[in-house]
């Protein structure tokens, strides 16, 4: 899947930490169903900011929540 976007595999792992971790932290918010099923926007936003230099897996995470909440309109509690 990420090898199709034409990630370097090296970024594979670093895709996939951001990924779990902005995925969990959403789905315990109740921002995204909590499924095995990726979610494709937040994908997008963790690759857009990867492409953009972005490369701490934690800030990666936290920039992607960030952008995530503020396009469905869904804040933190």
């Amino acid at each position: 899947m990420l090898v199709e976007r034409g990630l370097q595999a090296m970024n594979v792992e670093l895709v996939s930490d951001a990924y779990a971790i902005a995925a969990n932290y959403l789905r315990r918010s109740g921002a995204i169903p909590d499924t095995l099923v990726t979610n494709e926007r937040l994908l997008e936003i963790i690759v857009k900011l990867l492409q953009h230099g972005e490369f701490n897996k934690i800030r990666l995470a936290n920039a992607a929540i960030a952008r995530f909440e503020a396009q469905s309109g869904v804040r933190a509690a």
